[in-house]
């Protein structure tokens, strides 16, 4: 076992990089989690593993660190009020939380009351989301903005939320709407205040780009925005014109894209503002960005622009335009919800087995072997810096043959057996080889990557991390232990559903993409448990059942008074959740077991016995048993 320094494992995995001095790892080799801003005060996650596994809280298990929430609330806040007092700004910051980027309720609440006194309010975007806004406490000021396209009902709800005193603000999305504002109206409901979404010219980048410009899925027109206005005035509704709303994508990965967004939209605002129609708020959308990678880059994982600096172009952007047109200032709101609850959670998992082309045992040769093992043997024996190139392209020449004569029936199994373990061994030879070459040709890159490892990983891709399955999406990957000890391995990390996309196969690095995780060699009788981070936007809420494994193990930690402490733990869903959410129902289905194992001529003992546990394995916990 060779030894690493804590400098070099975190550099290994660039845990320097994304962690956002939230995550480093300890002498002892494991993971450290700090949530709190103090120096030396820090959450050891094989330990809180360890303990939960106690009181049989098994893995997969997701990891929260609410404390993380509050951190970030007071660091976006405190960016815009530096930027507001540098670049003398004449109205105030206010944040509002996207319901949809992380649904759990006490994900929620924990972000409103770290934000209390910054005002934070919450963005819905259905009914659901709006009726869940309308039973939370908010700050007495903070706004609740109504997105998505919306019905009669969703208006009466918003009329709701008015009647109740609070700033409600429906952002008009479509013409159509205005029809249905109209009839709330009529109604004599009291109207909540109004704001109107608008397609910008600019667009945002990275993976969301499609999302701004005048393509986009949501907004009004230039003429739509006019013409909504003036139907406004028509039917004295224009002094509840309150807000002008934009959104160019989430992840926006170039600062460039926001502030031509930016100046854009606050140049709509001022000419809206002239005419004498008392705008209040720009609501600048999502967009800013997570350095995923950590290399504050503008690739689809991370950002080129930090916190301040998006801040201050915000502010400055929209104040430079203001005193250019002699318009007041607009109060400022974001919907920065990625960069507010992406670093406070982990999935925790462990790794059930290394499967490996190049770790295979052995088998045993004779003297004399079929002609085309025989070659393969000499290959294995005399390829070398030299010839490794022209040897291993023999090798595969030999290995198609192998193929062809075992198909045409003229070896046999054990002879393909023996072939296909030298080709391996050939290609380890080979690659290694041509790592000795200035550059590396891309076929023996390519051979590699074939054969990495596959870690069998007691866990859903589907159901914990949907992002890297649908768009590719990458998150930082770490074993949370034996982090003092050089990883001699390298593998994708494969689920346990019984679906080939079911892997995480790509993973943050500095200067591009991995195909493989630096892993350790796994300990008979010992756990290896590896943690997939920043994972605390949208992957709550969009994960799917796939072979119904279902919500996992949610456990919420704090660290208080010198030591970390779990907090809650929200048992994740038992086989029974998950058959009954597609409507298979326990009863019936105990019903048909016990009738069927009647009438097989079992004893009845043996079919008491049978019934037991079938039915014993409703209450369980759908991912693999604890090994222990």
């Amino acid at each position: 076992m060779e030894k690493i320094s804590v400098e070099d494992i975190q550099s290994l995995y660039g845990i320097d990089a994304w962690g956002g001095k939230y995550f480093s790892v300890s002498e002892e080799g494991d993971l450290l989690v700090s949530p709190v801003e103090k120096r030396g005060e820090s959450v050891n996650v094989k330990k809180i593993v360890q303990e939960l596994k106690k009181s049989r809280v098994q893995t997969p298990v997701l990891l929260r660190f609410p404390q993380i929430l509050s951190h970030q609330v007071s660091r976006l806040c405190k960016a815009f009020d530096h930027a507001i007092r540098e670049f003398s700004y004449q109205e105030q910051y206010s944040p509002v939380f996207p319901i949809k980027v992380n649904q759990i309720r006490h994900v929620v609440q924990s972000l409103l009351q770290s934000g209390y006194s910054h005002n934070l309010g919450l963005e819905v975007g259905s009914k659901p989301e709006l009726m869940a806004s309308l039973g939370m406490e908010l700050p007495k000021d903070a706004l609740t903005i109504c997105n998505g396209f919306k019905d009669q009902s969703y208006f009466e709800m918003a009329s709701l939320g008015a009647s109740m005193g609070r700033n409600v603000v429906v952002v008009l999305e479509k013409p159509f709407e205005l029809e249905q504002l109209m009839k709330l109206k009529k109604s004599g409901a009291v109207l909540p205040w109004l704001g109107i979404r608008i397609k910008l010219q600019a667009k945002g980048s990275g993976h969301w780009e499609k999302s701004g410009g005048q393509a986009s899925k949501f907004g009004m027109t230039t003429i739509q925005l006019l013409q909504a206005i003036e139907f406004l005035r028509k039917h004295d509704m224009l002094s509840q014109l309150k807000l002008l709303h934009f959104h160019i994508g989430s992840q926006v990965t170039e600062i460039r894209k926001i502030k031509s967004a930016i100046k854009e939209a606050a140049r709509i605002y001022a000419k809206i503002r002239k005419n004498a129609i008392g705008i209040d708020y720009i609501d600048v959308g999502g967009g800013l960005g997570v350095d995923y990678d950590g290399s504050k880059t503008s690739s689809d994982a991370s950002v080129n622009y930090t916190v301040k600096e998006y801040a201050n172009d915000v502010v400055y952007t929209i104040a430079e335009v203001c005193e250019s047109e002699h318009v007041p200032h607009p109060k400022i709101i974001s919907e920065s919800g990625r960069a507010l609850v992406t670093h406070h959670s982990m999935l925790i998992f462990d790794v059930r087995d290394q499967i490996s082309e190049s770790h295979s045992q052995a088998p045993v040769f004779q003297n004399k072997e079929s002609q085309v093992v025989s070659e393969l043997i000499y290959i294995n024996e005399n390829i070398s810096v030299k010839n490794y190139r022209e040897y291993y392209h023999d090798a595969v020449e030999k290995k198609d043959e192998l193929y062809s004569l075992f198909n045409l029936g003229m070896l046999d199994i054990e002879d393909r057996a023996k072939g296909e373990w030298l080709y391996w061994q050939i290609a380890i030879k080979a690659i290694r080889s041509s790592k000795t070459a200035k550059f590396v040709a891309d076929e023996f890159v390519e051979l590699e990557q074939k054969m990495f490892d596959k870690a069998v990983c007691n866990f859903s891709v589907f159901q914990s991390i949907p992002d890297h399955w649908a768009i590719d999406q990458l998150f930082p990957v770490v074993p949370i232990h034996r982090l003092n000890e050089k990883p001699t391995r390298k593998a994708t990390l494969v689920d346990i559903t019984c679906d080939s996309d079911g892997e995480i196969d790509k993973f943050v690095d500095l200067k591009d993409t991995k195909y493989a995780l630096e892993m350790h060699e796994l300990v008979e009788g010992q756990p290896y448990y590896v943690a997939v981070l920043m994972v605390g936007a949208y992957q709550d809420t969009m994960g799917d059942l796939h072979n119904l494994f279902g919500a996992v193990n949610d456990v919420e930690v704090v660290y208080d008074e010198g030591k970390a402490i779990i907090k809650s733990v929200k048992r994740g869903d038992t086989i029974s959740d998950t058959m009954q959410m597609y409507g298979y129902e326990e009863e019936k289905l105990l019903a048909i077991v016990r009738n069927r194992l009647q009438e097989v001529g079992l004893s009845q003992s043996e079919s008491d016995d049978l019934f037991e546990r079938y039915k014993n394995q409703f209450p369980r916990y759908p991912y693999l048993d604890s090994e222990d």
